[in-house]
């Protein structure tokens, strides 16, 4: 099969032979793959296969397969200690799969697992949130990645205020599209910004951040961060009793592998996509899951500007 593998830094073409499902595993059929900040920062280290993000149909099941059947659209986000989806074929256990929503096609299908995911755990799981949680929500980078999808889910499920940041026109309007209350400049004073400050802060960009969410953040409020900083300090925190969390999305496959959560939260995910509550967060489709289509993707996360998600797509055979 085709691949696209990684070595020093560089995306390149490679052959591999089609891998084989194990006992709860599938075997899709990629039809396409998004780009996250992950497989940058995997890219600059190692060698292997990229990829985590995908959409496609399933040809072959393992022998303890219960959830999926050839034939069935999916998605999903992978693990990190496997093998990526920059593949034409690509081994996944069903427990973190979920069936693709039928009314997105595969693109706009595969923007979403990896992001949708990270902010439902965060709201969810780290923060505890219901739909009776009230409060205000800072969400930082609100036109990225998973703050798009954040802000989409905060505001439909639960009864928070959502405050998103970014700072070009666009950007900020893409922020209100998805259904932030409000939107404050990503490069401002926040301090002065959010004078009454608020109860939870999602943070994907958190260096140099501490000082000012002692000061914005509530007493006993919360903050969930997916960076990992060098030197991170929490101090400033503990006078208010501030809860720092940390959110990876890959901590189930990694560490609780027969846990179905991934799977259930995919499946609700999409009947809300289907039932028009959430929207795709594809903003650039490239064709070709090749080098050249995944550099150009890559670049474009590099740049750390991006509005929403890139998906590469594969090219009719």
């Amino acid at each position: 099969m085709r691949a696209v593998g990684y070595r020093d830094n560089v995306l390149e073409d490679i052959t591999l032979p089609v891998p084989e499902p194990g006992e709860h595993d599938l075997l899709v059929r990629i039809e396409a793959v998004s780009v996250n900040p992950v497989d940058v920062k995997v890219r600059r280290n190692g060698s292997g296969v990229l990829g985590f993000d995908a959409a496609g149909v399933v040809v072959e099941v393992g022998a303890a397969v219960t959830l999926f059947k050839p034939g069935d659209q999916v998605w999903y986000a992978g693990s990190i200690a496997r093998p990526g989806t920059n593949a034409q074929f690509h081994v996944v256990d069903e427990r973190i799969v979920g069936p693709k929503p039928a009314s997105l096609d595969f693109a706009e299908a595969a923007a979403l697992p990896l992001t949708a995911l990270t902010a439902w755990e965060t709201l969810f799981d780290r923060l505890r949130l219901t739909p009776d949680s009230t409060g205000s929500i800072l969400v930082l980078g609100a036109a990225g990645g998973v703050g798009s999808i954040l802000v989409q889910l905060a505001r439909q499920l639960t009864n928070l205020e959502v405050i998103g940041t970014a700072s070009r026109p666009e950007s900020r309007q893409y922020v209100l599209d998805r259904g932030a209350h409000r939107v404050v400049d990503h490069h401002g004073d926040l301090r002065r910004a959010l004078p009454d400050g608020v109860d939870y802060v999602f943070s994907p960009h958190s260096a140099g951040m501490i000082e000012t969410f002692a000061d914005i953040v509530h007493p006993y409020g919360e903050i969930v961060a997916i960076d990992e900083p060098d030197g991170l300090d929490l101090l400033p925190l503990k006078s208010k009793s501030i809860a720092w969390h940390w959110e990876l999305m890959f901590t189930r496959a990694l560490y609780d592998p027969a846990s179905q959560a991934q799977h259930d939260i995919l499946s609700q995910v999409a009947a809300l996509v289907d039932k028009g509550v959430l929207h795709t967060t594809l903003t650039r489709r490239i064709e070709g899951i090749d080098a050249a289509g995944l550099r150009e993707a890559h670049a474009i996360v590099e740049a750390g500007s991006a509005v929403g998600k890139t998906v590469v797509v594969s090219r009719p055979e």
